[in-house]
């Protein structure tokens, strides 16, 4: 779907609202409160009324949109634009496509693009397998002195990142690269019945495979004598989404904060897994319609 298709397609609010009701109720609408059937108030469409706990609401209620005074046709056209941007898209960006100057607000366009974000997060993550590749990256401002990243004088922010060959890739904002806690990401993402992770000689990465006794499926590619492919052995396609990554940071977003990480993180790893979906922007949709609320009272905590 092109974006021309998508306006002419859901060209007013209550096509919107049509397409968000067969996405979050398949088998017809139910109430958010009880899951019983509810019925459509002849005099007001958009409402619908459970009967059972005498509770009118609408297909919004309870999810990603609630409370928003954004046309529905404004919220599919962000949506749509995050997907389709391979590096992300910017809320300034974001506020000049679709606002007119001098209408919309930075502080709007934002908090619309973080609600999106949390939706993107209620993705279901499957465990990885095969052959996994695992390395970590720092992101962020400039070094200060000789700290090293974990450091509270250092601005730059660790990075894990884990990728199935020809599967689904994960990051993670970590506070440190120790063994223990390497250990932990591996045991939450990665399968029992992996055939081999692949890492490089970063001193943490033997300790972490011990521990979970995987020494034996455990594979260096050592960079620092200047090798970086050994027949299957290497971490390119990790470093591959690191680099998408370090490009969205640099040249889209151009600031982040640390607090905030992790939400790109979540953005960045659900559109690169859906990259080759012609379904994407209806996934992310139906994430946003299942997705508990996020207030900005909760969003600037």
């Amino acid at each position: 779907m092109t974006i021309i298709e998508l306006c002419n397609t859901f060209s007013n609010d209550d096509l919107c609202r049509e397409l968000l009701e067969r996405l979050r109720w398949p088998n017809g609408p139910e109430c958010p409160r009880c899951h019983e059937s509810a019925v459509r108030l002849v005099n007001t469409p958009r409402v619908l009324y459970c009967k059972d706990c005498d509770y009118q609401f609408t297909v919004t209620a309870n999810s990603i949109f609630h409370d928003s005074h954004l046309p529905l046709i404004k919220w599919f056209t962000a949506t749509y634009l995050l997907c389709e941007s391979k590096k992300g898209m910017s809320a300034n960006q974001l506020k000049r496509m679709l606002w007119e100057p001098n209408k919309g607000s930075y502080k709007t366009a934002w908090y619309l693009c973080h609600r999106i974000r949390k939706a993107m997060a209620t993705a279901e993550k499957t465990m990885l397998y095969g052959t996994v590749e695992m390395d970590e990256t720092y992101v962020g401002g400039h070094q200060i002195g000789n700290q090293k990243p974990g450091n509270p004088l250092c601005k730059k922010q660790i990075v894990i990142g884990l990728r199935q060959r020809g599967g689904e890739t994960r990051f993670f904002h970590a506070e440190d690269a120790k063994s223990g806690t390497l250990a932990q990401y591996i045991k939450d993402n990665v399968s029992e019945d992996v055939d081999i992770i692949v890492t490089d000689e970063f001193n943490a990465y033997p300790t972490a495979m011990k521990s979970l006794g995987l020494t034996e499926r455990h594979k260096t590619i050592k960079h620092k004598a200047k090798v970086y492919v050994d027949g299957d052995i290497h971490t390119n396609t990790v470093e591959s989404a690191f680099s998408l990554l370090k490009r969205g940071i640099i040249g889209t977003w151009h600031r982040i904060s640390a607090k905030h990480l992790e939400a790109y993180l979540e953005e960045m790893q659900f559109r690169f897994n859906r990259r080759n979906s012609k379904t994407l922007f209806v996934d992310t949709l139906r994430h946003m319609i299942t997705a508990d609320p996020l207030t900005f009272e909760t969003l600037t905590a």
